[in-house]
């Protein structure tokens, strides 16, 4: 039996783990929440909490999907310490579709194996 795909139902793709899709059923949740519940180890040095940059993400593609930009990325963004391309994982909000995103160099983990 075929089970038709939603097109608008959320999904992240983690380009750098090998492609990795994450699907939920749910749409307006936080990128890291989805990412977590899913068992996959993302860092998070501030608990969560708009901090720091440790947990962002590079958007490949599908920024649109996301929530806008809230006042503590917009605060690092003036400290160019997050991009245009780049969002906090814990702030942003998977709002509708997919986002293809990639973790960053400096965000890491050794005892993981990424993709390139």
């Amino acid at each position: 039996m075929f089970t038709k795909v939603n097109e608008q139902m959320p999904r992240i793709v983690i380009e750098n783990l090998f492609n990795l899709s994450i699907n939920s059923e749910a749409s307006h949740r936080k990128v890291i929440e989805l990412i977590h519940e899913n068992g996959i180890d993302w860092m998070h040095a501030c608990g969560k909490k708009g901090r720091c940059t440790s947990c962002k993400i590079i958007v490949q593609e599908g920024m649109q999907n996301l929530s806008e930009p809230n006042e503590r990325e917009l605060f690092y963004r003036n400290q160019n310490r997050l991009q245009s391309n780049e969002r906090l994982s814990c702030q942003a909000v998977l709002e509708k579709g997919e986002i293809i995103v990639r973790v960053a160099e400096i965000n890491k983990f050794p005892h993981i194996e990424y993709s390139e």
